[in-house]
């Protein structure tokens, strides 16, 4: 409750910086209450297919726009390939943890297993299918991510530029179009929009089901009669969306988007080591043949462990 409550805001506050800085003529503020609303009215009346093409279509079209985007900066390779070189400035390990947690690494990843009941996933014969669904899903994560850096490094650390605070995606666009035109900066907004958006529409849908599942196993409801609860049209799910819509919005009338998104941050980087220890007890002593983690899963999600345990402290200690 405690976390959909800053996430909801926290959501609100992405679109809204994205819509602001497209159409400067609303605030953040209205924009991201406005975009909240549409989230909640597409979730509560769509069911899982119309999500799910909705989704694909707005991750399409973040990466398509946000790769093309990083591809026109591109003025040299050689800059390109010297930043393949490991390399850590001093004092930077906190921050790398921090992206690390930020990419592929939220509370959301406990949605997937309900959109896989959606799909009709429910035998261990589809589990080729779920690894290569991750493995697609992270590779196109890594690519977005990698140009969102590129964009970076090449407009503000080149000309030494520095952008913080609400107003810091209008700066961006203003490098971009100041240096490739009005064009790129547009597309380069429409790939943020539709990375917010896939953000909050993902958590308004998938953590909702994953509420709903919770007050079934709080009412002692058997795994048969899930289904009952855990769906589009149960009272519980639609609960948890009107929660992630309405009563953050109070928080946005404190002016200060970027504070919210920090706080959220802080909450949801608690999550990871819990997820972690979870699947390191679940896999080895709930699981049984083929799929019971081997030597390199358990190592791999030890050392997650340490790392996120590690990023949750330094989240808690600086939002303190």
């Amino acid at each position: 409750m405690i976390w959909g409550f800053s996430y909801g805001a926290a959501a609100m506050s992405s679109t809204g910086l994205a819509l602001n800085a497209l159409a400067p003529s609303m605030s953040v503020r209205a924009w991201g209450i406005l975009s909240g609303l549409v989230g909640f009215g597409l979730v509560l009346l769509g069911r899982y297919r119309f999500f799910e093409r909705l989704m694909t279509v707005l991750v399409g079209v973040m990466f398509i726009t946000v790769v093309g985007s990083a591809i026109a900066v591109l003025s040299e390779a050689g800059s390109l390939l010297s930043g393949l070189t490991p390399q850590l400035p001093a004092d930077s390990i906190v921050y790398v943890l921090g992206l690390l947690g930020g990419v592929g690494g939220s509370i959301t990843l406990a949605a997937y297993g309900y959109w896989l009941r959606e799909k009709g996933w429910r035998q261990p014969a589809w589990m080729p299918m779920m690894r290569l669904d991750n493995a697609v899903a992270y590779i196109i994560t890594g690519v977005f991510v990698i140009a969102m850096l590129i964009m970076g490094a090449t407009l503000l650390f080149n000309s030494g530029q520095e952008i913080g605070g609400e107003e810091g995606i209008v700066a961006f666009g203003e490098l971009i179009s100041e240096r490739l035109g009005d064009g790129v900066r547009v597309l380069f907004l429409v790939g943020f929009l539709s990375a917010a958006m896939t953000s909050l529409l993902g958590v308004w849908n998938g953590v909702s089901l994953l509420f709903a599942d919770y007050v079934r196993v709080l009412r002692d409801v058997p795994d048969e009669q899930a289904d009952t609860y855990v769906n589009e049209s149960s009272a519980t799910f639609r609960f948890y969306v009107a929660w992630l819509t309405f009563p953050p919005m109070a928080l946005l009338f404190l002016n200060q988007p970027i504070v919210l998104v920090l706080v959220y941050a802080a909450l949801g980087a608690i999550f990871m080591p819990f997820l972690a220890f979870t699947l390191l007890w679940l896999l080895n002593r709930r699981v049984d043949g083929p799929h019971r983690n081997g030597w390199l899963s358990n190592a791999t999600l030890s050392i997650s462990l340490v790392l996120f345990l590690v990023l949750a402290v330094n989240e808690i200690v600086t939002a303190g």
